[in-house]
């Protein structure tokens, strides 16, 4: 599966792009209106490249055409009635199917008589509809960097996604090779095969013995998918001709990539990638020796993966916490005080500041973020190894905290 998973993900990302690139089967929706003010509008809408295609039926009775919608194929009818005041059709209007419709369906056809009833409103009220239409002001705020420098937009939005995903990678390599370490040790003990390992090992040992090598675990096998990774890339590349690389290569290709692309690029390059990536792997390493002291010592403290789950919940709430503050406060401001704090808190430090490097991170705060994440690793693995070496010769009992508590006093 190491050399299998980037394979499939490549394969399920082709097929998702495949099926998304099919176009779907156009639905015919049939429009009867009375008032003859609205068939116009949806029949404008008609196009090669549209999911529904109207038809005017407003010369046929309703009720036959409700009979026939399954018989024709029709999606559904869309009953506009004539009423005495043309206000009373803001509640009036039906839309008639067998079935649910889409929900852009629905927001569609509600702005186009929306736009029609606004315009009658005007109308009515002896307002110049052209006039205001050309007084309505369209604003797009170029973005400058104080170096004279074009902007972008839209890169923060790529800033976040970068650092999204690789905090993305921490919490699920903590999880699973966290999970790998607790499976480990509840079989040693089950087994029995933990009482002739500490003869020959103190339990202090074996702990970190076990959260050292599943590490390494986990870093060869993320180092084998990036090989295989960047190695389909560049076949791919190859295969569809198209030049990935340096940003120097990107501006010998104008054919290829012009204007916005260009720049999007070009400042993505910009971005401090050796940061990104040496930021991962320290992280990784930190949150992975952290949070594996916590799985190794609930995997000593029960006999089975049943009796872990109660012990499971306030090791994955910090992990949740992170990928929450990250997405809600660092993608509005990198630099405000929760996401400076929660990026500096070691249980949550892995996530929230790989999310805040791409934007610029003082090293002061990555230095003493790094420190307290360690130092929390010594002191939770102090405490760990209390649980640990007594738990691993524990049978038949299910623990509750209080035990816990006591058995980190002896």
């Amino acid at each position: 599966m190491t050399f299998l998973s980037p394979l499939l993900f490549v394969g399920i990302a082709v097929i998702v792009g495949y099926l998304s690139s099919m176009k779907a089967d156009v639905k015919r929706v049939a429009i009867h209106d009375e008032t003859g003010l609205f068939a116009t509008g949806f029949l404008a809408q008609n196009s090669e490249d549209s999911d529904y295609k109207y038809y005017d039926f407003s010369q046929i009775d309703n009720q036959f055409l409700k009979d026939s919608i399954t018989n024709n194929g029709y999606e559904g009818i869309l009953v506009i009635p004539k009423t005495n005041e043309i206000t009373d059709l803001e509640n009036k209007i039906e839309f008639i199917s067998n079935g649910s419709p889409s929900i852009s369906f629905i927001e569609n056809a509600q702005d186009i008589i929306a736009e029609k009833l606004t315009k009658i409103n005007l109308e009515n009220a002896h307002l110049d509809t052209l006039a205001i239409k050309k007084a309505q002001a369209h604003v797009n705020i170029n973005i400058a960097k104080t170096s004279g420098e074009q902007g972008l937009k839209g890169l923060n939005e790529a800033k976040i996604a970068i650092g999204g995903a690789f905090g993305y990678l921490i919490m699920m390599f903590i999880i699973i090779y966290g999970n790998m370490v607790m499976r480990s040790v509840i079989e040693e003990k089950t087994n029995r095969i933990i009482e002739i390992i500490i003869s020959s090992v103190k339990p202090f040992q074996l702990m970190i013995g076990k959260i050292i090598g599943t590490s390494l675990a986990g870093i060869l096998q993320f180092t084998i998918w990036v090989v295989i990774g960047l190695s389909l890339l560049f076949a791919a590349s190859a295969f569809f001709g198209v030049n990935v690389g340096s940003p120097a290569l990107i501006e010998h290709s104008p054919t290829e990539f012009t204007g916005t692309a260009q720049l999007f690029i070009k400042e993505l390059w910009n971005l401090p990638i050796a940061s990104i990536l040496i930021g991962f792997v320290v992280y990784f390493i930190g949150g992975y020796f952290l949070y594996s002291s916590f799985y190794a010592a609930i995997g000593a403290a029960v006999d089975n993966q049943t009796d872990s789950q109660q012990f499971l919940l306030p090791v994955i709430m910090p992990l949740m916490l992170s990928v929450y503050v990250g997405f809600f406060s660092v993608v509005n401001d990198p630099n405000s005080t929760i996401a400076v704090a929660f990026s500096l808190f070691p249980l949550t430090s892995p996530i929230v500041m790989l999310m805040r490097i791409p934007f610029g991170v003082p090293l002061w705060q990555i230095g003493v973020s790094i420190a307290l994440l360690f130092g929390t690793f010594l002191l939770v693995v102090w405490f760990a190894a209390k649980i640990y070496r007594i738990g691993i010769l524990m049978y038949g009992k299910k623990p509750s905290w209080k035990e816990l508590y006591r058995w980190l006093k002896y």
